[in-house]
């Protein structure tokens, strides 16, 4: 493997190697002006070329890496991480040549970290942190001395000297880890949203089939009807015991039996159910009936109003996010699941509830934000889906938000057990065609 190869398996954990190149250059750039006013304007004493050879070094360095490799690729974690390592180690070395920790300059061995925090994996992070912390340590016991007037030379006293080791400490293992959770929420959300994308995008070409299933047998009446004509033609000119005489009327027949099948398609299409629109009753019907006859009973509550029973576009992100919340039920369900619904002349309600152990009360506040899961750990673990990456509420929650709805997430009361989930829309935003809907 060559010393720099693209990042291939760590798709969300590696950095571009131009992006290393010009903070390096901007380091470069910085120590260079750093040095040379300190000795040519302020005239301390320094060892100023051993400064400017650590500094050419970095210097040389990103040249190779320009003239060996495309800046535009991304290095695997390992090797940003030696790349890492070097700038620590040559800062490490500047800083020695320069004072030490008494040099003001030495809160700059937390940039390496911080990168490696927001880019690289945890490990390498550590380990950089620690090299970090191990050059430090270093530096406070063996250094040239600072670059001061002669005349009255600097003496800090070694308590300030500890202090000043224990802040670098301290900044880079608090910003350290508060950089890389940052950041890690937010790698999670986006896969997370990539992921609503995608089966948002699915639940739409599913849906797209209905009407394309209307349109085929629009456009297959006409063939049917030439093949039916025919048939009863052949059927007509032949004899009834002619060798082939089965076979034309099995023709016929077959050929009317798909011409049915084609205007059943047609009405339902024309009726809008379920192509177009369909009453809150349907929409849970349709919900409900993939996870029937999985060891657990599914109570459907339906108010008998029929006449005032809302009726909304058959919209994919409300059957996908309905879906979801009830698998999830059915999951932790021991007996029973009920969906209850209710509207008015206002609003359109969903309640989903189930007799399992209901939300941990650790993750309350948390529930519908990626990777936040009640499963217990190890649970099916060679089904990524059933082992509770809490994905699912995630983007159940997502979906119905973007069709209008608003999620309410709590245990029942004692004695009753349970966890329910209750689901709100305006009832404009509920009935409001799919082509005028948020999706």
């Amino acid at each position: 493997m060559a010393p720099f190869d693209l990042a291939q398996n760590h798709p969300g954990r590696n950095v571009r190697l131009d992006t290393l190149v010009r903070l390096r250059w901007l380091a470069v750039i910085g120590q260079t002006t750093a040095v040379l006013v300190v000795y040519a304007g302020l005239d301390f004493i320094l060892p100023i070329w051993a400064c400017l050879a650590v500094i050419a070094l970095s210097a040389w360095l990103n040249i190779a890496l320009r003239l060996r490799f495309h800046l535009t690729q991304r290095l695997e974690p390992d090797r940003a991480a030696w790349l890492l390592a070097f700038d620590i180690g040559q800062l490490a070395v500047l800083l020695f040549l320069t004072g030490g920790l008494q040099n003001p300059f030495a809160f700059l061995f937390l940039g390496p970290v911080l990168i490696s925090a927001t880019a690289l994996p945890p490990r390498f992070t550590l380990m950089l942190g620690g090299f970090a912390v191990l050059c430090a340590t270093i530096l406070v016991f063996a250094h040239y001395p600072l670059p001061w007037d002669p005349d009255d030379p600097l003496q800090l006293p070694p308590i300030y000297m500890m202090g000043v080791w224990l802040s670098i400490l301290l900044a880079i293992a608090f910003i350290g880890v508060y950089a890389w959770q940052i950041t890690e929420e937010s790698r999670q959300l986006a896969d997370a949203l990539a992921a609503t994308e995608l089966v948002l995008t699915r639940e739409q070409h599913l849906s797209q089939l209905d009407g394309l299933a209307a349109a085929a047998a629009h456009e297959l009446g006409t063939p049917l009807s030439t093949i039916s004509v025919i048939a009863k033609e052949l059927e007509r000119a032949i004899a009834p015991n002619a060798p082939h005489g089965d076979d034309v009327r099995l023709l016929r027949e077959q050929a009317t039996r798909c011409r049915d099948i084609l205007a059943k398609l047609t009405e339902l299409s024309s009726s809008g159910e379920p192509f177009d629109r369909m009453p809150l009753s349907a929409l849970l019907e349709e919900v409900v009936a993939p996870h029937r006859n999985f060891g657990v009973a599914i109570d459907v509550s339906v108010p008998r109003e029929h006449a005032a029973e809302p009726v909304g576009a058959r919209n994919p992100a409300i059957l996908y996010g309905l879906g979801n919340l009830l698998e999830n039920a059915v999951d932790f369900a021991r007996d029973r699941v009920t969906v209850d619904a209710a509207w008015n002349g206002e609003a359109v309600d969903v309640t989903i509830s189930d007799d399992g152990p209901g939300f941990a009360p650790e993750i309350m506040d948390r529930i519908g934000e990626p990777y936040v899961t009640s499963r217990p750990h190890g649970q099916d673990e060679k089904n990524v889906e059933a082992g509770g990456l809490g994905l699912g509420f995630f983007i159940a929650k997502t979906l119905l938000e973007r069709s209008g709805a608003t999620l309410a997430f709590e245990n029942r009361a004692f004695p009753e057990r349970g966890a329910t989930v209750k689901v709100r829309w305006p009832r404009s935003e509920f009935e409001r065609p799919l082509t005028a809907a948020a999706t």
